[in-house]
């Protein structure tokens, strides 16, 4: 093969079907098929060897006694498998003419012609049936990695795709062959061919059997001598037997699952994997089998149960409460648990429907009013102690119990197994154990019973083949603590009169205080006695003593009750202190955002907990090691003292005194240990209360974006959906760039859509503006963009009503009932769903043929008219969006799992129409946040309402009907939890639809609503029951409906039904009575908040980027210049964030003479530095300053800190430091006139760059001297690649060179085509590569698992693929997999100019990179061989 057949068009992995690949094994073996010409072998000879081979075997199973003899039934099996062997090897021999009868037939028939082997009609495609299929292939090297056309191609040219010719059945041809054409079968239908013909066959034996004998005339004596002569074919049923044997192993063989078909992280990803679908049938609520998955096995006991309530209690955070509601609030959190545990309901359930045991109601006896003899004997006090967040939180807290009791019963049982093999008793054990409250203090009894009895648990752990739980396993070799515990030293640690758990007990003090006693002798003295040296390890007395010390030491860090001690004074007296690293000294400088805390000292730890985000930022900066966080303990001398107390002697002499030295040294050994273990557990619990309140954060600002209805339409009640007309100019600028627009109606569809020219100074755009805004009558106008000329636009568009008169639709005057109508509304729509949706997959399956900002335009009409189905719709995708500054430092699951708790909140609160789901894909977005269901009961929902017919006429149609062939759409307790948030719209016109149906009332309380009706219409029960005989049970409310008699429920007394309802039947109905009588009135009622209009700062900050952090008044930053005014005397400039600038003439310089052209000082377009005087955020202009004097003073972020909290000495230590190093390094300020210069260092353009695309660039200074520039160009995300450029040809010093060198290979004359040439053309290879279909989205491992994975599903194929190598930006690997048990290997790609480097050779374009990466390869492969 040339090395032209290799080029291919694209260049690619191979498909999975219709390919082969290289296989080591088989090459250059040709296994023979059906002879050496593909003729079929004549068997008449191995007939004959099969008799005698047969005969032989007889012999042997007749006469040779085997050891090893097979069992019968292997025989057997062996036996009829070679009988079918040979049976099928007669029926080709009767089927096929031999090569002597063709040459016959030729000989009779000149015009007869061999016709040529071809391909059978009826193609088997079934996989798995390796006899059906030819022997695969080797392929050739240089094929190894070719796309599957290019392997077709070569098999268009091998007529069975190996050079050899398939024999097919020879016979006389027919003069009506290929007359009627046949269609290829599918394997079902070749299936169903197949069972055909073994039915017929199996008819024509039975016909054979009767209608044969029928014939034949004999008589029944005559029948059965014939019968013993030639038989009555029953022995030959095995055959048929087997066929049905075959048969049902081919079915079984066909019956594939997805897992069969799909990748496990396809299935995964699809929620279709076994456990998803176990998830998807179980009756419980999917978020409760989830999140309990860990513990299902632990089973609360009744105790545990209440321990769990009171547990609860006291970790929650602490609500204001007074004391006598102390008690109510511990029952409350008990009845909440029985929801969640016993009766499986989930948060929203019990804040709708059992909201009276979240309220304390109190009976407070009135003082009697003379006046007023039927005044009421009390009033009643309702004092709520549980909100929705608390239930999430006992939801949460519920999980943290059930992981410490699991943690708890594994302790427990393996301290039993101690006690039952080992006779272990520990105190301490069975003292802490039952008291520990939280996973650390049970990890610290872990600790202790692992150190203190390893030895019993090496044997336990022998015994058992592992240790019983979760506990790690001891080592297998004794530990010197084991060695001194179970030698003579341990005698010495005796000696020194106290136990680490009496030194926590008195510091405690818990029960009697435990002192101290002192031996009699000096302890170096008895270290030396014989009684405790221990040869051959301890032989010296000062062995001995350091080994007694090191344990008391051990004991005293091991105690729990010591480790409780610690802990408890580490977060009641904790500090936080920052110390910056050398690396660190550098790098954060003062506009760096860790600098802000880069010499923070003495920070309590209640001060860090308010601010959650900058001490994640401290953690991220000592990950990055740039500072090193340090915890430790407020007086700490003091607090070390007091611990002396507890252990020390109080005698007085000269060995008591030797004594307390050598406890000292003791203690302050046990202490360091102990110091570093606090640390480490303080910073993690710190930084898991950090990410938890910032979480909540994200949750309350997501919970405000959803507590808001559709826009209200002028004249129309809050939940009207608006039609709306969305316009946006996207990055460009109103005057010049085309405005797209997208006219949606109420029900969602989108009827129009286009563009307009200028609206400012185009009076024919302006006309068409006006003509349709009067021809569709938009209720509001939404815009939104991505720059500061979206402000310019709503101005715009402003003036055009004003001047127009443009109005909305017409509504009724509640006052007059006039029809009126009002000037149309232009509001600034939050962009943050739109701006993911305009380029995702949903909206190009949405909208496959809008422009980008035009589906940017739909979806910001959709926002106005449903905010919360546009979350919804998002997914996983909602994390894109930013609720915090510092939602990043979190984990993402954390965060999502708050965002998801929150829109579980309000889309139970709206509720969902059954119905409208069904048919609605941006409804059915909802479904997975209905209480009880989840994204996988949300599908089976679905789809089990489509197989109903597509419709629900009731709610009790969910759990199925079989009157009507209804199978259930969810079981008996899902549906418990969302039927009252599943509505259905009544219809008065069907007699089957139930009013209640259509309100938050949940089936349970059907009976007091109808009840309440019944009361309203002052109905009798002889009434009532005519009305439910004639019209079914929903008569009642039906005729209230009717009758438009919803108001006299107002007139109904509540608390005497509350009253009666909890005398007779003990249930607390209050309030659910309440939301009866609400809904009755109005079914589902809009309670979401009015459509929430943006800020000035949250405009601000969605059209610049800038926050109140990032731009204020008194900072310095680059603005590039726009006009020069010399009349006005004035500058006016544009900032990054493209916010207008202006610079009046006393801000441009000291000694500014009149006469001088400021045309002559700026350049247009020129990059310079400014200092922001003041910033007008509605107008979105600023006035700036570029005097000398001004930039002089850097901006320093203002702080509010005690003065011991900041370290200003090591401050000014570090700065001139920094000033002495830069003398050294020669390193000085440059100012460099091109738009993207910035005084940068690494870091700071990194930062810089961390918000821009790929591609973007930054010029800067480089350290390597005044003859080097530095260029930070953003590769891909947190990829950035530095390039050093060497000027030659310098006017002077601080003068760009007329020479730009890079590498000493590429040569440029100057920065612009330096970037152009250079950065921008690596950065479209870059583009280039990652758009490729090769290229993998993930890092090195990531790519390699997929190669694995891939070749395993695929064992014969080889595949390749490209990721990205962060660790050298500019650098790609190219990682491939000849086979499944190839190894894994990798080649590097560089990105150059306009090229890509593999192995030293340059390709243009990714086409050639991959055709010559398979060159190479094969080369490489056949210079092996």
């Amino acid at each position: 093969m040339s090395a032209r057949d290799l080029i291919e068009g694209e260049a690619g992995v191979d498909e999975e079907e219709n390919d082969e690949s290289f296989d080591e094994e088989n090459e250059g073996e040709r296994p023979p098929i059906n002879g050496a010409n593909g003729d079929m072998q004549d068997s008449s000879e191995e007939e004959e060897d099969d008799d005698d081979e047969e005969a032989a075997r007889a012999i042997r199973e007749g006469f040779i006694v085997d050891e090893d003899e097979d069992e019968p039934e292997e025989r057997e099996r062996k036996r009829r498998k070679e009988k079918k062997r040979r049976r099928e090897e007669r029926e080709r021999e009767q089927e096929d003419l031999d090569e002597e009868d063709l040459d016959l037939i030729g000989e009779a028939n000149p015009a007869f012609e061999r016709r040529l082997p071809s391909e059978p009609k009826f193609k088997r495609l079934k996989r798995g049936h390796k006899d059906d299929q030819a022997p695969i292939q080797a392929l050739d090297p240089k094929d190894m990695f070719s796309d599957e056309d290019e392997v077709d191609e070569i098999r268009e040219a091998r007529p069975d795709g190996l050079g050899r010719f398939r024999p097919e059945p020879r016979g006389l041809p027919d003069e009506f062959d290929d007359f009627i054409e046949e269609d290829d079968l599918t394997d079902e239908e070749e299936k169903f061919r197949r069972q055909e013909e073994r039915e017929i066959g199996r008819a024509r034996v039975e016909g054979f059997r009767t209608g044969a004998v029928e014939a034949s005339g004999l008589d029944g004596e005559s029948l059965e001598t014939w019968r013993d002569a030639f038989g009555d074919g029953e022995e030959y049923r095995w055959a048929l037997d087997m066929d049905e044997e075959l048969e049902e192993q081919e079915q079984a063989e066909q019956s594939l699952e997805l897992k069969d078909v799909f990748e496990p992280s396809q299935l995964a990803e699809k929620l279709l994997t076994d456990d998803d679908n176990q998830i998807r049938w179980n009756d419980e609520p999917e978020r409760f089998q989830l999140a309990r998955k860990p513990y299902k096995h632990v089973v609360l006991t009744d105790e545990q149960f209440k321990e769990e309530a009171l547990w609860i209690s006291r970790m929650m955070p602490k609500k204001r409460l007074s004391e006598d509601l102390m008690e109510p609030f511990e029952r409350a959190v008990g009845k909440v648990l029985e929801f969640f545990v016993t009766d499986e309901v989930e948060v929203p359930f019990v804040f709708q429907h059992r909201k009276d045991y979240l309220i304390h109601a109190a009976k407070i006896a009135a003082s009697p009013d003379p006046n007023n003899p039927d005044a009421p004997e009390y009033v009643v006090s309702a004092e709520k102690l549980l909100n929705q967040d608390d239930l999430w939180n006992i939801l949460e807290y519920d999980l943290k119990f059930r992981a410490l009791v699991d943690k708890r019963n594994s302790l427990q049982k393996t301290y039993d197994s101690l006690a039952g093999i080992s006779n272990v008793q520990d105190q301490v054990f069975e003292e802490m154990l039952p008291m520990a409250e939280t996973i650390e203090e049970l990890q610290d009894i872990q600790d202790y019973l692992y150190f203190q009895h390893s030895s019993h648990l090496k044997d336990l752990s022998l015994m058992n083949g592992d240790v019983n739980g979760t506990q790690r396993r001891p080592g297998s070799q004794k530990t010197i603590w084991e060695r001194v515990r179970n030698g003579k030293v341990y005698g010495l640690v005796q000696a020194f009169g106290i136990s680490a758990d009496a030194i926590a007990q008195n510091y405690l003090r818990e029960g009697r205080r435990q002192y101290t006693d002192d031996p009699s002798t000096l302890p170096d003295d008895m270290a030396d006695s014989e009684n405790f040296l221990d040869p051959p390890e301890f032989v010296t007395g000062a062995q001995v003593l350091k080994a007694a010390k090191n344990m008391f030491a051990e004991e005293i860090a091991m105690s729990p009750k010591m480790r409780k001690v610690m802990r408890r004074t580490y977060f009641q007296a904790g500090l936080v202190e920052c110390f910056r690293t050398e690396r660190g000294l550098r790098k954060i400088d003062e506009q760096h955002p860790y600098y802000a805390f880069k010499y923070l000292r003495n920070q309590q730890l209640s001060d860090i907990a308010r601010q959650p985000d900058m001490y994640l930022k401290m953690l991220k900066a000592e990950e990055e090691g740039l500072i090193e966080v340090k915890v430790r303990l407020q007086r700490y001398d003091h607090f070390k003292q007091q611990l002396r107390g507890m252990m020390l002697s109080d005698n007085y002499s000269e060995i008591a005194d030797a004594w307390n030295d050598a406890r000292k040294e003791v203690l302050d050994l046990a202490l360091n240990k102990l110091n570093v273990v606090m640390t480490k557990a303080v910073k993690e619990a710190l930084k898991s209360r950090c990410e938890d309140e910032i979480a909540a954060n994200c949750r309350e600002e997501f919970s405000k974006k959803l507590d808001q209805a559709p826009f209200k339409p002028q004249g129309m009640m809050l939940g009207t959906i608006p039609r709306v007309l969305a316009l946006s100019c996207g990055m460009g600028t109103s005057k010049q760039d085309a405005i797209c627009w997208a006219w949606v109606e109420e029900d969602g569809r989108v009827l129009e859509n286009g563009k307009f020219a200028d609206l400012r100074f185009d009076d024919r755009a302006k006309g068409h503006f006006r003509e349709l805004v009067q021809r569709r009558k938009p209720d509001v106008i939404g815009v939104s963009g991505f720059t500061v000329e979206t402000k310019r636009l709503v101005m715009d568009i402003e003036k055009i009503i004003e001047d127009e008169d443009l109005r909305g639709a017409e509504f009724e005057d509640p006052d007059t009932g006039d029809e009126i109508s009002k000037k149309l509304e232009v509001v600034i729509v939050n962009d943050e769903v739109a701006r993911l949706y305009q380029t995702s997959d949903r909206a190009n399956v949405d909208h496959p043929g809008f422009a980008p900002l035009t589906r940017y335009c739909v979806a910001l009409a959709k926002y106005l008219q449903n905010p919360m189905k546009e979350y919804a719709a998002l997914g996983r995708d909602i994390v894109s969006i930013t609720f915090h500054p510092s939602q990043q430092l979190v984990p993402q699951e954390k965060i999502l799992k708050q965002l998801e708790t929150a829109m579980v909140d309000m889309v139970n609160l709206c509720g969902v129409d059954v119905n409208e789901a069904v048919g609605d894909t941006y409804t059915a977005n909802l479904l997975p946040y209905v209480c009880g269901l989840g994204p996988r009961k949300a599908t089976s929902v679905l789809k089990a309402i489509n197989a109903n017919g597509g419709t629900v006429s009731t709610r009790d149609e969910l759990v199925g009907d079989m009157e009507q062939q209804k199978i259930p759409v969810v079981g008996p307790r899902v549906w418990n939890n969302c039927a009252s948030f599943l509505f259905i719209e009544y219809d008065s016109s069907e007699p089957s639809s139930d009013y209640l149906d259509n309100t938050r009332v949940h089936p349970e309380d059907y009976e007091l609503g109808r009840k309440m009706a019944a009361d309203a219409l002052e109905l009798d029960e002889e009434d009532v029951k005519a009305e439910i005989d004639e019209a079914g049970a929903g008569a009642i409310v039906r005729k209230l409906i009717k009758d438009e008699a919803q108001e006299k429920v107002n007139d109904l007394i509540l608390e005497e039904y509350a009253e009666q309802l909890e005398r007779n039947f003990n249930q607390r109905k209050r309030a659910t009575l309440e939301t009866i009588r609400a809904e009755l009135q109005q079914p589902y009622e809009e309670l979401r908040r009015n459509f929430a209009m943006l800020s000035t700062d949250e405009v601000f900050t969605m059209l610049t980027g800038e926050t109140r952090t990032s731009l204020t008044p008194g900072m310095i930053v680059p603005v590039s210049i726009k006009r020069v005014m010399n009349i006005e005397r004035r500058l006016e400039a544009v900032l990054d964030c493209g916010i207008k600038g202006y610079i009046p003439e006393e801000e441009i310089s000291d000694n500014l003479n009149s006469d001088v052209n400021l045309n002559h000082l700026f350049t247009l377009h020129t990059t310079v530095q400014a200092k922001l005087l003041s910033l007008s955020r509605t107008q979105m202009e600023a006035t700036l300053s570029v005097r000398e004097d001004a930039l002089s003073k850097p901006y320093r972020a203002p702080t509010d800190r005690m003065r011991d909290e900041w370290d200003e000495l090591q401050e000014e230590r570090d700065k001139d430091s920094l000033q002495e190093k830069n003398k050294e390094t020669g390193r000085t300020q440059r100012v460099i006139k091109h738009p993207l210069f910035r005084n940068f260092n690494s870091a700071q353009a990194e930062e810089y760059l961390g918000s821009q695309g790929r591609g973007d660039a930054v010029i800067r200074p480089s350290s390597k001297g005044l003859d080097h520039i530095a260029i930070t160009w953003k590769v891909s995300d947190n990829v950035y690649q530095h390039l050093d450029v060497l000027e030659l040809d310098k006017d002077n010093e601080f003068s760009v060179g007329k020479t730009l060198k890079i590498g000493g290979k590429y040569t440029y004359s100057d920065l612009d085509e330096l970037i152009v040439n250079h950065v921008k053309a690596m950065a479209r290879k870059v583009d280039e590569m990652t758009g490729h279909e090769k290229y993998q989205n993930g890092s090195r491992a990531e790519t390699e698992r997929w190669l694995t994975t891939y070749t395993e599903a695929n064992p014969k194929r080889s595949v390749y693929a490209f990721c990205i190598n962060p660790k050298y930006p500019g650098y790609f690997f190219l990682c491939f997999k000849a086979g499944q048990h190839a190894h894994l290997s990798n080649w590097p790609v560089k990105t150059i100019p306009h090229a890509f480097e593999l192995k030293n050779n340059a390709y243009p374009d990714m086409r050639a990179l991959c055709n010559g990466f398979k060159l190479m390869f094969s080369n490489m492969q056949s210079g092996r061989r």
